[in-house]
């Protein structure tokens, strides 16, 4: 279609999950469920690792930073989803679209990202214990972890301003429940193709390549698993890296299959319960797989209810 006869849309329409009528519902009800769970989880994590002294170390620093994440990424995603089912309005200004799609797209860039520093993290500390304080170091740490959030804001905010500079056509409905970058995508009247290869570039520099360091860093980890003599430490370690690998699995597997498909494959409706793995699921298990199941983060929650549970009596 030719640019001048694109047309201007000051507002934007999501389709949501109304072509299923009989389950929208009960989507509703588990997305609460799981921003609930995510945000008290999340939440948590990040007041204990505050509050308590005894986790002031590189590893809960990072899973703070993914909790800061996954609150700020489900928010972005679901939290519109939810006010729009209640009121009944499924509109949303093109301002609104940007910010909710920037938003989305750096805080998934941005865990991207930090999940492959978090396993190198691991790496160092497992595979070289008696360095690990010099390597991983607070100020090291806190650079690492500021290099994650500007990497993830930069190109986030490339992609962005890339999908809405070009002109957009029809109605402007989004067959999605949020402003995702791929669903605003299609809306485009002008040839796309710079765009998806600036997409591209952006997905296997964010997504194939962290996935690799991972994978690299828990094979070093699993080989000196390995070697530990104690059967108990040896079953411990691997349940929970297992644990670990499942959700980086999960994360980085859904995302790659949104992002990186073949471009003449049209999924619209699987890319909707796909976002909802990724938006939902993933930053609600992460707070319990990562954390919540260690002794030490519970040692510090319990720690942390009876100190105010204390006050609250002396008050």
């Amino acid at each position: 279609m030719d640019k001048t006869n694109a047309t201007v849309i000051s507002n934007f329409v999501f389709l949501g999950f109304t072509h299923y009528p009989k389950v929208e519902i009960t989507i509703f009800v588990l997305c609460l469920l799981m921003y609930v769970i995510t945000f008290l989880g999340n939440s948590i994590l990040i007041s204990v690792s505050v509050l308590d002294s005894h986790l002031h170390t590189p590893m809960y620093f990072f899973l703070s930073n993914l909790s800061c994440l996954d609150i700020w990424y489900t928010s972005s995603a679901l939290t519109p989803m939810l006010a729009n089912f209640i009121s009944g309005k499924n509109t949303i200004s093109f301002s609104g679209c940007a910010a909710q799609m920037y938003f989305s797209l750096a805080m998934g860039s941005t865990e991207c990202v930090l999940l492959s520093v978090m396993a190198y993290d691991r790496y160092v500390a497992i595979c070289n214990p008696l360095r690990y304080p010099i390597i991983m170091n607070k100020k090291i740490c806190v650079r690492i972890a500021a290099g994650s959030w500007v990497t993830g804001s930069f190109t986030a905010l490339v992609e962005t301003v890339s999908v809405l500079q070009l002109s957009l056509c029809g109605s402007g409905v989004i067959n999605h429940f949020t402003c995702e970058i791929l669903a605003v995508l299609k809306l485009a009247c002008v040839d796309t193709s710079k765009v998806q290869l600036i997409m591209l570039v952006i997905s296997v520099l964010l997504l194939p390549m962290p996935m690799l360091l991972i994978c690299i860093s828990y094979a070093f980890i699993l080989s000196s698993v390995l070697r530990i003599s104690s059967l108990d430490g040896r079953s411990k370690a691997f349940s929970t890296c297992a644990a670990h690998l499942s959700v980086v699995v999960l994360f980085y597997g859904t995302a790659l299959s949104m992002y990186l498909k073949p471009s003449n494959i049209d999924s619209q409706e699987i890319d909707k319960f796909i976002a909802l793995v990724y938006a939902g699921i993933t930053p609600m298990l992460n707070p319990i797989i990562y954390s919540l199941r260690n002794r030490e983060v519970k040692v510090a929650v319990k720690k942390l209810l009876v100190k105010n549970s204390l006050c609250s009596f002396s008050l």
